[in-house]
């Protein structure tokens, strides 16, 4: 491996000046500065970035810790935060935690450890409870799609509460009144999504079939057993509402499994506009997100938090879009 002192003495100076010149730092000449870098380019010199770090106590990576990598959702936030961060001269490292908060506290230990310059986290539910007493405070750090209270950090969200009481509203004003929902459990999403389904419910005076209202695990598979316990009940939902795209995956592949028609049978709406609820015959009505804004929006505060540590906190609650398909129908009357 070339060091810099092998760079140093092929370009006939000491290694403070190969330093300077990487550094890109005045009061060098430019002579010296043109047989520093055709030497750094003929040597294939690279700088050891730890160290630097370390002497600087700073770094030029941001980290971005999510619940779920499968997610679309989170798929395009990372997006987002990676145009963002390289645009503003940091890379991105992606963590994924499966909603565990041991495999998340040790992400942020790792992290703090390799002193990244910051955090982008969409945290679970015992993070943001004990999070006072862990690692992660002692980093700029940004919350996105999870709400957390009294804490020294930026946040990024939407309103859940209000964006699903409008998509229930939509199912109540087209005549359903069985309404099934499944939130994701581990998080305050799904709990603010349930309480905007059961807000709306009863602004309707509707009483809430509590047996078909149910936390799952935010994946296909969970979605799918749920649905499926769902639809063999003798007074099975007349709709029902998901909280995000791959519990929206499992319940489409229940209705298929148990040969029911949308809307026909059953009426179906969701968090998330993904490619499959735009294509699945017929449409899915959606509250559709600002995923790519919830990541650069995300990464902007972040690195205004790195360059400002001392600056008062944010919270950023940025808009949904509620679609209308055809998956809802209309109920006869």
């Amino acid at each position: 491996m070339v060091k810099i002192k092998d760079v140093a003495d092929a370009a006939g100076v000491s290694t403070a000046t190969v330093s300077r010149v990487l550094a890109n730092k005045p009061h060098v000449r430019s002579e010296v500065q043109r047989r520093v870098m055709e030497v750094v380019q003929k040597l294939n010199y690279r700088p050891n970035r730890v160290a630097q770090n370390l002497r600087s106590n700073s770094s030029k990576i941001i980290a971005l810790i999510v619940s779920d990598i499968e997610n679309p959702f989170f798929q395009r936030v990372s997006r987002a935060v990676d145009d963002a961060a390289y645009e503003q001269g940091y890379s991105m490292m992606l963590c994924n935690t499966d909603e565990n908060p041991a495999k998340e506290e040790a992400y942020l230990n790792l992290l703090r450890d390799e002193n990244v310059a910051g955090v982008i986290l969409s945290p679970t539910r015992q993070t943001v409870d004990n999070l006072s007493d862990g690692p992660a405070l002692q980093m700029p750090m940004v919350f996105i799609d999870r709400r957390v209270n009294d804490l020294d950090v930026d946040n990024v969200l939407i309103d859940n509460v209000q964006s699903a009481h409008i998509i229930t509203s939509h199912l109540i004003e087209h005549g359903y009144r069985r309404i099934g929902g499944l939130f994701g459990m581990g998080s305050t999403t799904g709990q603010e999504r349930r309480e905007g389904f059961m807000q709306a419910l009863k602004d309707h005076n509707i009483k809430p079939a509590t047996e078909l209202i149910k936390y799952a695990n935010p994946r296909e598979e969970d979605g799918f057993t749920t649905t499926m316990k769902l639809l063999e009940m003798q007074d099975r939902p007349d709709a029902l509402l998901t909280s995000n795209s791959l519990l929206a995956a499992g319940v489409l592949l229940a209705i298929r499994e148990s040969k029911l028609q949308i809307p026909g049978d059953i009426a179906f709406a969701s968090f998330d506009d993904t490619t499959c609820s735009q294509l699945f015959e017929p449409a899915i009505t959606v509250i559709d997100q600002p995923t790519y804004e919830i990541g650069r929006t995300a990464t902007e505060l972040l690195i205004k938090r790195i360059q400002d540590p001392t600056r008062s906190n944010r919270e950023v609650v940025l808009k949904t879009k509620f679609i209308i398909r055809q998956s809802c129908g209309c109920i006869k009357s």
